[in-house]
């Protein structure tokens, strides 16, 4: 999988926000451009995330992106939430984020604080008994987007 940094991050992060960009957003305007992570493949299908993020050295970090249901299920949906890992020690969950559209649904998940590594984790939940199941997790470091092309 090709990963790449988006330079005119600027615009994209008006795009994406809906709003104005003051000093905030765009200290976490997502810049670098993950790509997708997708859930186990179930009986009738998976859910997919396309996924963008801020630099790590950001006072808040961004996971956005979008979300598409890809389960033929009608009573299936795609989710997606992301783990962080705080510089300061300890971990905590984003709120979950989730859609039962094939055409997808925009997301935005966002630290409490600066962190070195984020898990995001793209799932099947059933909407009628909120099981979750098919889950994918991608390690996201600091070390490898380090790397990254500026």
């Amino acid at each position: 999988m090709r990963k790449r940094t988006v330079i005119g991050a600027g615009l994209l992060a008006l795009v994406l926000a809906g709003g104005s960009a003051g000093t905030a957003n765009a200290a976490a305007a997502p810049v670098h451009h993950w790509g997708p992570v997708q859930s186990a493949a179930g009986h009738g299908g998976y859910a997919k995330a396309d996924v963008w993020l801020s630099d790590f050295d950001s006072e808040r970090f961004v996971v956005s992106g979008t979300l598409r249901d890809r389960d033929r299920h009608s009573g299936h949906c795609g989710y997606v939430r992301a783990r962080f890992h705080y510089v300061s020690g300890g971990t905590g969950w984003s709120q979950v984020r989730y859609t039962c559209s094939s055409k997808g649904a925009a997301f935005k998940l966002s630290s409490d604080g600066e962190v070195d590594r984020v898990d995001v984790r793209v799932c099947l939940v059933s909407y009628r008994t909120n099981a979750i199941f098919g889950c994918h997790t991608d390690v996201i470091k600091a070390s490898t987007v380090a790397g990254w092309p500026q």
